[in-house]
This record gives C-alpha cells, structure tokens and sequence, in this order.
C-alpha cells in the first residue's frame, strides 16, 4: 500500500477543528478505521511529516485524557 494525501478524505468525513484566528496548527495525529473489502475492520495511524515520535506519544496520552475526562483550558478559568 503506497502513502496517500489525506486531507480531502478528512474533509469527505467531516473531520473539523475548533481552531481559533491566529491559531497555528504544526502537528497532526490521526486515527483512521479502516473496513477492508472482505469486511474485516482495521485501524491505522498517520501523522504529519514533521512529527516526532514522542511527540506522537504525547499527543495520544493527551487525547486519551481529553476524551475520558473533558478539556479545560486554564487560560480561559476565572481566576476566582
């Protein structure tokens, strides 16, 4: 199987974002099922060019993190 552009699948998926202006995305992790033609169903992981592998380690900690426990930004908090 060669490499394969994915942006145009994201976006045929709806795969959005909740970016801010100014916002400067540099890395990406994404987590793809996959349902092969005899029905069997697989996962593969692509990441952008430029990402290390303890950053992708990291990333995945995080979004296990967000997803079980929700996001808070401190910035946003009221400070009392």
């Amino acid at each position: 199987m060669a490499d394969q552009q994915i942006g145009q699948l994201l976006d045929t998926l709806g795969v959005t974002a909740d970016l801010d202006d100014g916002d400067l995305p540099v890395d990406a992790l994404v987590l793809i099922k996959i349902v092969k033609p005899d029905g069997t169903i697989s996962f593969i992981k692509a990441t952008s060019e430029s990402l290390d592998w303890i950053t992708s380690l990291g990333m995945l900690t995080a979004a296990l993190h967000i997803e079980n426990n929700g996001y808070v930004n401190v910035a946003d908090e009221d400070d009392g």
